[in-house]
């Protein structure tokens, strides 16, 4: 795309909303700035339209960049310029979300920003730097986008959601405009899957109580060794196929390269986290396939066939989705639950209902990394009864 080839053919609501974000951010100023909400749920384009913007504006001279609070986007779309640009020049163009603490205001024309709802308060490796993310990133730019799906807030430290954006636009003088980007492209193009799958997670009631799975290709195992064997099968075909699961197993291979995390299978299934070697490029790096990601370095990406082993922080017991925040690994609660235990000594159901929302949510985005299919298994037979009972027949697992 930085060449002037096509890589990515706009289509539907995605050229509408481009076009129109052209239109506001050529026309934004100092006095007159603007700020735009483009809300879409997984799948429907929200990187690419950013991708392709960031292209665009740069090209007519506008001082752009692409913004975001994970590092994983970012590390994929830069690996992939590095034989295109400069280390320095693909610096300039992307860069995250807690980087605009002490910027001038109005220096930059526009700033996309991707995955707008894990934006934080705070910034810095502790938390402690900054005032509020949203409202540095509208102070520093003439035009400010915001990608948004509130459905994928996954910590609790996440801040993003429309009604903060535009809180903090007014009082900043900017002008709002909401787009939504609704035709889903990933997930087999199914919009039925995804109301299946709120459905089935407890997030929402939806008219989907089953799930066709000639539309979307979701088959639920009998055990982690036969889901992980299927996924390395089908990586074969063009390195686009993984294995993550809920952060519910301590990540000992960090100090003990030789050690491994998850443990299933009274010890049959051995797996190590990708955290270590290849972090933010697990998604695309050579070999591993045979380690497992987790919400931190897959979200806002993508894969062909996803493999999703879900941990004992979500469990099915008479048909009804229970959450147990404890459950989760003690590195990712001080990470994706911090202030929890505080919170559960004032207001314990406000707690149990914010953890549910971040447990449910977790899940929810890592069921739509898949572009063709989603495979699922949980160690808990009722569980996975649940799963597999909610699939046409089609869609049960031969195995």
């Amino acid at each position: 795309m930085i060449k002037g080839n096509q890589e990515f053919v706009l289509i539907d609501d995605q050229k509408v909303v481009y076009e129109s974000v052209l239109s506001t951010a050529t026309t934004a100023t100092e006095t007159a700035k603007k700020v735009i909400v483009i809300e879409g749920g997984p799948g429907t384009g929200k990187s690419v339209v950013a991708i392709n913007l960031l292209v665009e504006l740069t090209k007519r001279g506008l001082l752009t960049k692409y913004v975001s609070k994970n590092a994983a986007p970012r590390a994929v779309y830069k690996a992939r310029l590095t034989r295109t640009l400069k280390q320095t020049e693909i610096s300039n163009m992307f860069g995250g979300s807690g980087a605009f603490i002490e910027t001038e205001p109005n220096i930059f024309d526009v700033l996309l920003v991707d995955e707008a709802h894990r934006l934080n308060e705070m910034s810095g490796l502790y938390g402690n730097l900054g005032e509020n993310q949203i409202k540095e990133i509208i102070q520093s730019s003439k035009c400010s986008v915001f990608f948004i799906d509130e459905s994928q807030r996954v910590t609790l430290s996440d801040i993003g959601r429309i009604a903060e954006i535009k809180k903090h636009a007014e009082a900043l003088g900017a002008v709002v405009t909401k787009y939504e980007l609704a035709s889903q492209f990933r997930c087999g193009g199914s919009d039925g899957y995804l109301s299946w799958l709120d459905n089935t997670l407890g997030i929402r009631e939806t008219a989907n109580n089953m799930l066709d799975t000639t539309e979307y290709d979701f088959r639920v195992f009998d055990t982690a060794s036969e889901l992980h064997e299927v996924i390395a099968q089908k990586n074969l075909e063009k390195n686009s196929a993984r294995v993550v699961a809920g952060y519910c197993w301590e990540w000992r291979s960090k100090n003990n390269s030789n050690a491994y995390d998850i443990f299933l299978e009274d010890g049959k299934y051995q797996k190590r986290w990708n955290l270590n070697q290849d972090g933010s490029l697990w998604i695309i790096a050579p070999n591993s396939v045979e380690q497992v990601g987790c919400i931190h370095t897959c979200q806002g990406l993508e894969v062909d066939y996803i493999g999703v082993i879900i941990g004992p922080d979500l469990i099915v017991r008479d048909g009804v989705v229970q959450t147990f925040y404890r459950e989760r690994a003690t590195a990712d609660r001080r990470k994706s639950l911090t202030g929890i235990e505080g919170l559960m000594q004032t207001n314990p159901q406000e707690a149990l209902n914010a953890a549910d929302e971040i447990i449910k949510n977790t899940y929810r985005t890592l069921m739509t990394r898949g572009i063709k299919a989603c495979y699922v298994y949980s160690a808990d037979e009722e569980t996975r009864v649940y799963f597999a009972g909610r699939l046409s027949r089609r869609g049960l697992n031969p195995h």
